[in-house]
């Protein structure tokens, strides 16, 4: 099975993946159509996500691309091309997309942007949906799907939940393009970082998750932050009481702990 799944992402044409120093690096490989997203695009970052996932080597993902643009939306050719498809055809391949959004969100590890460029329309869902995002201040972002008659639908889900309903209203329904510094204040990313310092703020970063932070604790604190606004006050209450007595008997707990007691420094990595 693992050398089928090494098969599958050796004949990705436009998605690369590579693991260092306990790094997952998913790169969108594209830059001639400006990383667009197209049916194929959107099945190979599955692919990828899965396998990094999955990845023994891997602790922490981050997303990238090559070229001037991190993700321009959807395909203009792949959007002309939708314009023939009936309801059954356009509701799976909107379900394909969103699988993709669910994937990351849920995904078991961690997901930190590096965005080298203009991140519009689905390019902004997929930059602002990750964990953690930073973006170079030349970076414009915005989910401009009103300006052509489209729906910024999908996104939406993830926006309400991570920066409020005033907000995403208006994002979503301008539709207007604003600046990197403005991503920050909305919510949207963590930092803005120049040009020539960010890959390497970004591996910095990765590196820091991966070395002071138990994998375990970050699976389980994701989950549990994906979980927690769909439940109600008291339920949510007693799913959080049991998260904490789960990790209070996990190996990675007694470690911790132990070393904290011991005064010593721990690697997690």
């Amino acid at each position: 099975m693992e050398d089928m799944a090494t098969q599958e992402l050796e004949a990705l044409q436009y998605i690369r993946y590579e693991a260092n120093d306990s790094i997952g690096f998913i790169t969108l490989n594209r830059p001639e159509k400006r990383n667009a997203l197209s049916s194929e695009l959107v099945s190979e970052l599955k692919l990828a996500f899965e396998y990094a996932e999955n990845d023994a080597t891997c602790k922490v993902i981050v997303l990238r691309a090559e070229g001037p643009a991190f993700c321009a939306g959807a395909d203009l050719a792949y959007i002309q091309e939708l314009q023939g498809f009936g309801y059954n055809e356009n509701l799976a391949d909107s379900t394909h997309l969103m699988q993709l959004f669910h994937q990351i969100y849920t995904l078991k590890k961690i997901v930190i942007a590096q965005v080298q460029g203009h991140a519009l329309a689905g390019g902004c869902g997929l930059a602002t949906l990750c964990d953690f995002a930073f973006a170079v201040p030349e970076a414009k972002f915005g989910y401009t799907e009103v300006k052509i008659g489209f729906l910024p639908a999908i996104v939406s889900v993830f926006l309400l939940r991570k920066i409020g309903e005033a907000r995403t209203k208006q994002l979503l329904l301008t539709g207007d393009v604003f600046g990197a510094d403005k991503a920050v204040g909305y919510g949207l990313i963590n930092e803005v970082v120049p040009a020539d310092e960010l890959a390497m703020h970004v591996y910095r970063f990765a590196r820091r998750l991966c070395v002071e932070n138990s994998a375990q604790s970050m699976e389980v604190t994701k989950e549990m932050i994906a979980r927690l606004p769909e439940l109600p006050l008291e339920e949510g209450l007693r799913y959080a009481a049991r998260l904490n007595a789960e990790a209070r008997g996990s190996d990675d707990c007694r470690r911790g702990i132990s070393a904290f007691l011991n005064k010593e420094k721990i690697t997690w990595n």
